[in-house]
């Protein structure tokens, strides 16, 4: 038996600031999830859904391949870019801790349509993160022992762009998918506990893999100042191209904001451990990139391209080290998957809960045995099945899966960045408050309107750099027109399918959604139906 979240069906008065963060009821909704999540499993939350031993290992080939060298400095530009927006969103997550951030932020900036756009978007990008997540086990699997290469067998080519390693990482895929949505069915303690025993097993390789390249350098750090192995072009071309490397990493540093309705002290909590995963995040990805760069065994025979960052451990430490340093990326693989998937499962559960998506009923319930929206987290893991299936017949999908997902993402980043930059020039900032322990809730005073921005037009060039139908990117078969497209296809597809669900919701449950009116100065204002 399961219990239903409340929706807000009527006018909700506003949360005053200061109030207790678990005090759900002012905004319209009851403490159905368990408050379970510490500071540091809140922080691995996001961290582990950027997974630098993951991401950069999966796709430290890509970059190389089109910037050489000198792609190492996308890096410090895109992780500036993203700070900015992580500040952002700290702000926000100190005044709203409430699962499904992105959609409630945006609802309660610019109202509950736009929102609802926003988060569907949010979802759909998060569901085929969960793919992509879950294909990077093939990147290290059947390097660490090659009877995980299951098609084809040992002796088939593994690359996950070729046949026999698309394949076969749906195969992986798929199984790793049941395990993390057993776990986030059983619920998010053993989440957190899984969370955060993985982000330590990562850090500790990301430290011993930084440590290992460093020690055994074939060239010195000034190398990153050449284009040393870059594809043929002009060079700025590449370099933007092979910024999207670093773009698809620094993703996910809200998931901390998801999760807020099961953190303890959220307003607290919550806005540091954003800023924090980012950081760390950005800081050991540098190091890697860096490592990798001065130890790999040649930047020109085109091996560092083509296999990457595990190439390069394996040819420095040695067969047995690099292999035992390369099972920390798989347990980094594995809580990616998890991170990316209850992050999405909430965002789900979020709207659900407001009767906003398709089976609500279903979607919008928290089990009392287990304190988890369970079917939120079976659609979110059967979606990302799904997704990862197009891969069976089509291997050229890969890369552009990878894109669409980071594309979407950014574009509901947008969502929210977008209209708190307009709230804040017609309100002059947001509502102040402390938090549980007294402390002034996070604030970024006068800087807020500069920062964020500067963040919205880092964004939207981003936006356009990643979904700009490079062939190199979104086609891989040379002469496939609606894959060198997909990018702009898929959301235009995305959005036209949202306005269909989202109208077919309105009509039948009676109009917009309704949430409580957003703080927008010290005092309180009224109570208001919000719409776009």
């Amino acid at each position: 038996m399961t219990v239903p979240a409340p929706r807000s069906t009527r006018p909700q008065r506003p949360q005053p600031a200061g109030a207790p963060a678990d005090d759900l009821q002012a905004f319209g909704y009851g403490q159905h999830l368990r408050r379970s999540v510490g500071p540091f499993a809140s922080f691995a939350a996001g961290f582990s859904f950027v997974s630098i031993l993951t991401t950069v290992f999966q796709l430290f080939g890509l970059g190389f391949s089109f910037g050489g060298a000198g792609f190492f400095w996308t890096w410090p530009t895109v992780f500036a870019g993203q700070l900015l927006v992580a500040l952002c969103f700290a702000e926000l997550a100190a005044r709203y801790p409430i699962s499904g951030s992105i959609f409630q932020w945006s609802s309660r900036l610019a109202g509950t349509d736009f929102g609802w756009f926003t988060g569907w978007v949010m979802v759909v990008g998060q569901v085929l993160t969960v793919a992509t997540a879950a294909i990077a086990l093939q990147a290290v699997l059947p390097t660490i022992w090659t009877g995980f290469q299951l098609v084809g067998g040992p002796g088939a080519d593994s690359s996950p762009t070729s046949t026999t390693g698309a394949q076969n990482a749906v195969l992986l895929g798929i199984a790793l998918l049941v395990l993390t949505t057993l776990v986030n069915v059983v619920g998010v303690r053993l989440m957190a506990v899984v969370t955060s025993v993985g982000v330590a097993i990562e850090i500790a390789g990301v430290v011993a893999a930084v440590v290992a390249l460093l020690l055994l350098a074939e060239r010195g750090p000034a190398v990153v100042a050449t284009t040393t192995g870059a594809g043929e072009g002009d060079y700025t071309y590449l370099w933007l191209a092979s910024s999207l490397m670093a773009a698809y990493v620094m993703v996910g540093f809200d998931s901390a904001g998801e999760l807020a309705e099961e953190t303890r002290d959220p307003r607290a909590t919550t806005p540091r451990t954003i800023v924090r995963a980012l950081v760390l995040s950005g800081v050991g990805g540098m190091l890697l990139l860096l490592g990798g760069l001065v130890a790999a065994p040649s930047l020109t025979d085109g091996s560092l391209a083509e296999q990457g960052l595990a190439h390069v451990l394996l040819s420095r430490l040695g067969d047995v080290p690099g292999r035992i340093l390369l099972v920390s990326v798989v347990a980094a693989v594995v809580v990616c998957t998890l991170a990316v998937q209850t992050a999405g499962s909430r965002m789900l559960y979020s709207m659900a809960r407001e009767r906003a998506v398709p089976f609500s009923g279903v979607l919008g319930r928290v089990s009392p045995r287990t304190g988890s929206p369970v079917g939120a987290s079976v659609v979110v893991g059967a979606g990302a099945a799904l997704a990862l299936a197009v891969n069976w017949h089509q291997s050229a999908v890969f890369t552009a899966l990878a894109s669409l997902c980071i594309a979407m993402i950014y574009l509901a980043y947008l969502g929210v960045t977008v209209p708190l930059l307009v709230h804040r020039v017609r309100h002059r900032g947001l509502a102040g408050g402390v938090d549980e322990h007294g402390r002034p809730l996070f604030s970024l005073g006068r800087w807020g309107v500069a920062v964020n921005a500067v963040a919205v037009a880092y964004q939207v060039a981003m936006v356009v750099n990643l979904a700009w139908p490079r062939a190199e990117v979104y086609d891989l078969t040379g002469g496939t027109w609606w894959l060198r497209h997909s990018a702009v296809l898929f959301i235009a597809g995305t959005l036209a399918v949202g306005a269909l669900v989202h109208r077919r919701n309105r009509v039948r449950h009676g109009g917009a959604i309704v949430l409580g009116a957003l703080q927008v100065a010290p005092r309180s204002p009224e109570p208001v139906e919000e719409s776009a």
